[in-house]
């Protein structure tokens, strides 16, 4: 009967956070604006420049093709194998201009939506509401919103650079590279779905504890 009185005496309102927690909260808050103020700006100069620039700069991927670099004793040149590189070239084929500036509205919503969805959560615990059906929803969007950013962002990318490529070699170099390492994606949802599943729970705990009241 004791345990059931202090039940019956729970106070449900929601409790504002400390005035360390609140900083820190409205500091996260105010580094999601930096971060997506400087993703749209850098996606809108990328694509300025592809669409005007004398020389289009794409970002590619190599498969074992060997370079020279002059990194040996007085600047001799030395093979390397390239990873990445910039390309340059006067002009792209359209599907793959229209590839880059796709990549880059990609990549420009994906962090605003996630930082939206953050701050939003952030937002709702200054106002001592942590979990809630409307926060394990924002939760759960910033996390596909993002997986799925993260991996349609790469392949865009990808297209331009093959249309570079294509380009410069006049179609004689073969350099398209589409493999997918799966298990940054794997763990990415894993780790998503343990986020969601703990804000589900809480949401349901803190109902039932509203309802003894």
């Amino acid at each position: 009967m004791k345990g059931l009185a202090v039940d019956l005496n729970l106070r449900t309102a929601p409790q504002t956070p400390s005035r360390a927690d609140t900083i820190g909260i409205r500091a996260f808050i105010v580094a999601g604006v930096g971060i997506v103020a400087w993703a749209v700006v850098g996606a809108v100069l990328r694509i300025v420049d592809a669409l005007t620039s004398r020389d289009v700069r794409v970002l590619a991927e190599f498969a074992g093709t060997p370079a020279e670099a002059p990194i040996g004793p007085g600047g001799a040149p030395v093979t390397v194998e390239l990873d990445r590189a910039y390309l340059f070239t006067d002009e792209l084929p359209g599907a793959s201009l229209v590839a880059l500036v796709v990549a880059e509205v990609l990549f420009a919503v994906t962090v605003a939506a996630v930082v939206a969805c953050l701050v939003l959560l952030s937002a709702s615990t200054l106002r001592g509401r942590v979990f809630s059906r409307r926060n394990t929803r924002l939760v759960g969007t910033a996390g596909t919103v993002g997986l799925l950013g993260a991996a349609a962002v790469p392949f865009f990318r990808n297209m331009s650079a093959n249309g570079a490529f294509a380009r410069i070699s006049d179609r004689e170099f073969d350099n398209v590279i589409m493999s997918v390492d799966l298990m940054p994606y794997v763990l990415g949802a894993f780790v998503v779905a343990i986020i969601a599943t703990a804000f589900a729970v809480g949401e349901r705990l803190q109902r039932d504890t509203e309802g003894l009241v």
